[in-house]
């Protein structure tokens, strides 16, 4: 059931990053770097250092030899990595494209301070 919610997960974030006026694929992954950065420095609020970790902890499980079910069995082993990538992707591009949003209206606010949004 998780694998299932994880890739569908995926499909909606493809259909975000696809939709016409969205930010795409090239500049939400260009995002990330200066994601890192702003909830490092505990500038973005929109993401915990918590999250950030568990993110960092999905990179290292799949750059890692060691596995939890091994890759040896057959699919079941493939699979886990590829759920684990399937999270980390969705997440990632998910959260890269709400800093975009957050990035826009603050430099708008910075630029226009008096300006009344809703």
């Amino acid at each position: 059931m998780a694998k299932a919610a994880r890739a569908a997960q995926a499909w909606r974030v493809y259909r975000q990053v696809s939709q016409p006026g969205s930010p795409g694929l090239v500049t939400r992954l260009r995002t990330v770097p200066r994601l890192i950065g702003a909830v490092t420095r505990g500038r973005y609020p929109g993401m915990t250092k918590g999250r950030l970790a568990m993110l960092g902890l999905g990179v290292v499980y799949i750059l890692s030899p060691i596995d939890v079910v091994p890759d040896f069995l057959a699919l079941i082993g493939v699979a886990d990595d590829f759920g684990v990538f399937l999270w980390l992707t969705a997440s990632l591009l998910g959260e890269s494209g709400r800093y975009l949003d957050w990035e826009r209206r603050n430099i708008q606010a910075s630029v226009f301070p008096h300006e009344h949004r809703p």
